[in-house]
């Protein structure tokens, strides 16, 4: 197994066709591929959030952006054996040891909205720092949609009740749990200096939750269990960012790019 740069249209089909989500993060400073004998089959990204400087110094108060990458994408063919992802996981950091060795950190999120612990990331050894509750829109039809994007469509910072009705969405609150990996000794030990306490006390399915409202109610209630059928294959609110390989290029599938 080997990790090496792609073109981004490469990266961007490959997500596209096989991750649980096709909208792809904005803040992209490096497409990698992970390969075994010449065959694709692995994306992951390395770039920022939404809100590079806010989320770092959050964490470590006196570091900036220029000090990790956070992992936008991480996707494997399903044809993969179990704990193929951990490998790419491993070969990726390699990979940042050699190419961007200034970078102290490699941070992710383990996406509790739709379900997902983070196991992949336990798996790899990434120290765990807790979870905050984040929000995003879900249509009938099962697409999710970030309140970033959600802007285009309303008047505030925030659909009203009324434009909750009109668009057909449900506010739903999950969990977001962060995870870190120190890429040197240095970085290790300065994680005392963090605002977070990292430990391997990792999450597990029965600490998974959500606060949902539906549409046309102005209260959330709790589920333990996921309350919406998110299908990524709905993209009406995300087709800018969906779309954005088949309009430039008139392709929509890696097999007719390549």
């Amino acid at each position: 197994m080997i990790v090496k740069t792609v073109d981004w249209r490469v990266a961007t089909l490959f997500v596209q066709e096989r991750h649980y989500s096709p909208v792809m993060p904005k803040l992209t400073k490096h497409w990698l591929g992970t390969y075994i004998d010449d065959k694709l089959i692995g994306i992951l990204t390395l770039g920022w959030g939404t809100r590079p400087v806010h989320t770092i110094r959050k964490l470590f108060p006196e570091l900036d952006t220029k000090d990790y990458y956070e992992i936008g994408k991480m996707c494997m063919d399903e044809s993969m054996p179990r704990n193929s992802e951990s490998q790419m996981l491993s070969k990726t950091i390699e990979w940042m040891k050699k190419n961007t060795p200034d970078r102290k950190y490699l941070y992710t999120w383990a996406d509790g909205i739709v379900g997902k612990p983070g196991y992949v990331y336990q798996s790899a050894n990434f120290l765990y720092g807790g979870f905050i509750w984040s929000d995003v829109y879900v249509t009938e039809e099962g697409e999710k949609i970030h309140p970033r994007t959600m802007g285009k469509y309303i008047k505030g910072a925030r659909p009203t009740f009324e434009e909750r009705k009109e668009l057909n969405i449900s506010s739903v609150f999950g969990k977001q749990f962060r995870y870190i990996y120190p890429l040197n000794k240095k970085a290790r030990k300065y994680l005392k200096q963090s605002t977070c306490e990292w430990n391997t006390n990792y999450p597990k399915d029965k600490d998974l939750g959500w606060k949902i409202k539906p549409v046309g109610e102005k209260s959330y209630v709790y589920s333990d269990t996921i309350p919406f059928d998110y299908d990524g294959s709905n993209t009406k609110f995300n087709s800018q960012n969906v779309d954005k390989v088949s309009v430039k290029y008139g392709v929509g599938n890696l097999e007719a790019f390549l």
